[in-house]
C-alpha cells in the first residue's frame, strides 16, 4: 500500500512539474486550470497524510512553507559582479573598440538582452534540484532566500531533461536571473493593497525586492513573482561554447530566459537592433531599465576577463531618466496597425530634458488601472532616452472633486468591435481585420522605409486611397496602375505624381523577400529577424512550410517568434493574401542553392563604413550594397576597416580614416567599384 502512494505522489508531482512548465514557461496549457487544481488538491492531502514522504522541493511547497526565523547570509560561489554602462549609443563604440582589441581582431558575436527590473538571483541547482536561490548582495555575499524562491512557479524545482536524458543534467549549475512581477500581475495586486489598506508600492521592483525579501514563504507565493534567467555563474559537469549554446540548455532543462533576444555580428547591427528593442518595450508585460550588449563565445569572454568590478565582455545600455509635472487635458484610444488599442495621454505642454513634450504613452489598460487616472489630474511624467514619454504617477492629492474617471473602452474606438485580451497577454486588440485603423496602419507601415520602401505613399494619400475604396487591402496596392483615372481626381494627384506612385509602387515589386515579410506585419517579427528568416531559408514559400519547432531552431528566433511565423501562415486568410502577392508578382527570394555567392563579390571580406550624405543612396540603401557584394557593413572607423565611402559633411569618420590611412572612395567611385552604372 505504502509503496503505491508514494508511486502516486511521485506521479503527481511530476505531472504538476510539467503542466508548470506548459502553463508558465511555453504558455501552451494542456489541461484547464480546475484540472490543475485538483491534481494539487490531491497532492496535499496525500503528503499531508503521509508525511514520511515529505520532499521540500515538491511543488505543493510552492504556495509556501514555514516561516524562517531570519535570513542566512552566503557567499557566492562566483562573485556577481556589476555591469558598466553607457548612456548614449554612440558610446558604445568605445565598448566595442575595447572589445576588438582585447580579441585581436577575431570575429565574434554580440547577444542583445532586454535588462529586466528586477531582484537579481543567483539559483543553484544540484543534480538536477533547486538547492539555493541567493540575492545579490554585495557581489560576493547576498541572503538566501531558497524558501521564497521556490514559490516562483516558472522556476522549476527539479530542472527538466526535455530532448535530454537524466544523465545530461549537470552536478551543479548556477542560474544567474531576475525575480520580477508581470505588469500586469503589479496591478492588480498594488489594487488590492489599497482596499486593505496597505502600504502601496510605487512599482513592480519595488513589491519584488520587498517580496522576495519576506521571512513567510506563503505571503510572498501570493506575490506572484516570475524568473527570467540570463546568465551563469559556477557550473560541474557540464560546458557551453557560448551563451546561445548556454539558453538553448536553459530551454532543454525548462527554464525561462529573458525574451527576445538578438545577435549581432558589428556593432552598427547591435545599435540597430538595439532601436528595435527599445520601440518594442511598451508592449512588454514586465519592466525594462537598460539592455545588455554581452559577447556570445565563452572563450573569448575569458580572454576579456573582468576588471576588478566588472566583466570587460558585456555593457548594459541605459537611458538618463528626467521627470516633470504637468496636467492631463485628454486621453484618446489609438488603434495600430496589428489592432492593438494604446492610450495616449494628451498633455498641457511641458518642458523635459530639452525637449517639449505634449503627449505621454499610458501602455495599456492595466497602467490606466495602476495610475487611477482622472480627467484634469496633475501627472508625472518620466522621459527616458528614445523611449517614449509615458506617465509616472498621478498627484491624488491635487485632483478636483467629482473629477471624472478614466476607462479603457470595450470596444474598438474606430469600428466599435469588441475588443479582446489573450491569455498571458497585457493589450487589448481589434479583431477587425477590416478595421480602417488597422487598414490604415499596415498600409503606412507597407510602404514604409523599413519595410517595401514605396516612395510617395505617405499618410494623407494612404487617407484619400481609403475614403475613396480605392484600396481596401495591402495587395490593392499593386492594382492601382488599373485605377489611373480614379487617381487623377484625388486632391494633389497630377500626372506626375500618379506617374511616380504607380512607379514606385511596381518598383517596389522587385525589393528583396524580406521586406515583404517585414511588410506583412507578423507580431514579434522586425525587420532584423525579417532577414534571418529570409538568409537562412531563401524564399517565402520555404518559411512557410516550416514547423514551429524548426522555425525555432533558427538563432534569433526562438519560441514566441516561431510560434508568432507559424501561427501566421496557418491562417487561412494569410495564404490568401500571399497568393494574392503571388499572383501580382512580387519577389518571393531565391531558394538558398540558386543564390549568387558573396564570397566572390567585389567587396568580399571587405569592412565599409558610410558617411556623410550620399547623393544616390540613403543610409540602409548603401548598407544593402555592402552586404549583398560581399562586404560588412560598419559604423566606426578602426584599422581594420578596408574602406569609408565619404559622401558631404563627412566630418569626424573622414578625419579618423585619413589619420589611420584607410582608403577614400567617393560615391561614384563606390559604384564603379561594384559595378554600378553612374548617374
Amino acid at each position: 500500500m505504502s509503496e503505491t502512494v508514494r508511486q502516486e505522489i511521485e506521479e503527481l508531482r511530476r505531472k504538476i512539474e510539467h503542466h508548470n512548465h506548459l502553463y508558465y514557461s511555453k504558455a501552451q496549457p494542456e489541461i484547464s486550470d480546475r484540472e490543475f487544481d485538483r491534481q494539487m488538491q490531491r497532492l496535499i492531502d496525500l503528503e499531508q497524510e503521509h508525511p514520511e514522504y515529505d520532499d521540500p522541493n515538491s511543488p505543493s511547497h510552492r504556495v509556501g512553507g514555514e516561516p524562517i526565523d531570519e535570513f542566512q547570509t552566503v557567499e557566492h560561489r562566483v562573485p556577481m559582479l556589476s555591469i558598466d554602462n553607457v548612456f548614449d549609443l554612440n558610446r558604445l563604440a568605445d565598448f566595442d573598440d575595447r572589445v576588438r582589441r582585447g580579441l585581436d581582431g577575431a570575429d565574434f558575436t554580440y547577444t542583445i538582452e532586454y535588462k529586466i527590473d528586477g531582484v537579481a538571483l543567483a539559483v543553484v541547482y544540484e543534480n538536477g534540484t533547486l538547492a539555493t536561490a541567493v540575492t545579490r548582495g554585495d557581489g560576493q555575499r547576498g541572503d538566501d532566500v531558497t524558501h521564497n524562491a521556490r514559490t516562483i512557479r516558472d522556476l522549476p524545482l527539479k530542472l527538466q531533461s526535455i530532448n535530454l536524458q537524466s544523465a545530461d543534467l549537470p552536478e551543479l549549475i548556477e542560474i544567474r536571473g531576475e525575480a520580477y512581477i508581470p505588469n500586469s500581475d503589479f496591478a492588480d495586486l498594488r489594487a488590492e493593497q489599497e482596499k486593505r489598506g496597505e502600504t502601496v508600492y510605487a512599482n513592480p521592483r519595488n513589491l519584488t525586492a520587498g517580496s522576495i525579501k519576506l521571512l513567510d514563504p506563503k505571503v510572498c507565493a501570493e506575490r506572484k513573482l516570475r524568473f527570467f534567467a540570463h546568465g551563469i555563474g559556477a557550473y560541474e559537469g557540464i560546458d557551453f561554447k557560448s551563451h546561445q549554446v548556454f539558453l538553448e540548455k536553459l530551454k532543454a532543462f525548462g527554464v525561462v530566459a529573458t525574451p527576445q533576444v538578438r545577435h549581432a555580428k558589428t556593432l552598427e547591427e547591435a545599435q540597430s537592433k538595439i532601436e528595435e528593442m527599445i520601440e518594442e518595450i511598451p508592449s512588454l508585460d514586465f519592466e525594462v531599465d537598460g539592455l545588455v550588449l554581452k559577447v556570445d563565445r565563452f572563450d573569448q569572454r575569458r580572454t576579456l576577463g573582468n576588471t576588478s568590478k566588472s566583466p570587460r565582455w558585456l555593457v548594459a545600455y541605459k537611458w538618463e531618466k528626467y521627470e516633470a509635472t504637468t496636467t492631463l487635458e485628454d486621453v484618446q484610444f489609438q488603434v495600430g496597425k496589428t489592432g492593438r488599442v494604446t492610450p495616449v495621454a494628451f498633455l498641457a505642454p511641458v518642458e523635459i530634458a530639452g525637449t517639449t513634450v505634449s503627449r505621454a504613452s499610458l501602455h495599456n489598460a492595466d497602467e490606466i488601472a495602476r495610475l487611477d487616472l482622472h480627467e484634469g489630474d496633475e501627472v508625472v511624467v518620466e522621459k527616458a532616452g528614445k523611449i517614449i514619454p509615458h506617465v509616472l504617477r498621478v498627484a491624488k492629492e491635487k485632483r478636483k472633486k467629482n473629477a471624472k474617471a478614466i476607462r479603457f473602452p470595450a470596444n474598438c474606438p474606430v469600428c466599435d468591435t469588441k475588443l479582446q485580451r489573450d491569455d498571458g497577454e497585457v493589450d487589448f486588440r481589434c479583431p477587425n481585420p477590416n478595421c480602417p485603423a488597422r487598414l490604415k496602419g499596415s498600409l503606412e507601415f507597407f510602404a514604409s522605409r523599413t519595410a517595401m520602401d514605396i516612395d510617395g505613399l505617405g499618410e494623407k494619400l494612404i487617407d484619400q486611397l481609403i475614403a475613396n475604396d480605392l484600396v481596401k487591402s495591402l495587395p490593392d496596392l499593386y492594382r492601382l496602375k488599373d485605377r489611373r483615372d480614379d487617381l487623377l481626381n484625388l486632391e494633389r494627384m497630377g500626372e506626375k505624381s500618379v506617374d511616380k506612385l504607380i512607379g514606385s509602387v511596381e518598383k517596389s515589386k522587385s525589393r528583396p523577400m524580406w521586406r515583404l515579410l517585414t511588410g506583412l506585419n507578423i507580431r514579434h517579427v522586425g525587420q532584423s529577424n525579417a532577414r534571418v528568416l529570409a538568409e537562412e531559408l531563401g524564399t517565402l514559400d520555404e518559411i512557410m512550410k516550416q514547423s514551429t519547432e524548426s522555425l525555432a531552431a533558427i538563432p534569433e528566433i526562438g519560441d514566441v517568434i516561431a510560434r508568432s511565423v507559424h501561427d501566421f501562415f496557418e491562417a487561412e486568410r494569410n495564404r490568401k493574401l500571399i497568393e494574392e502577392f503571388r499572383d501580382l508578382g512580387l519577389d518571393f527570394g531565391q531558394p538558398v542553392k540558386q543564390r549568387p555567392d558573396r564570397s566572390t563579390g567585389p567587396l568580399a571580406g571587405k569592412t565599409v563604413v558610410a558617411t556623410g550624405s550620399l547623393e544616390r543612396f540613403t543610409r540602409d540603401e548603401i548598407k544593402e550594397l555592402i552586404r549583398d557584394h560581399g562586404g560588412k557593413s560598419s559604423s566606426s572607423v578602426s584599422k581594420k576597416t578596408d574602406y569609408v565611402v565619404a559622401g558631404t559633411d563627412a566630418g569626424s569618420k573622414l578625419t579618423k580614416a585619413n589619420e589611420l590611412g584607410v582608403k577614400v572612395l567617393k560615391e561614384e567611385e563606390f559604384c564603379e567599384l561594384i559595378g554600378l552604372d553612374g548617374g
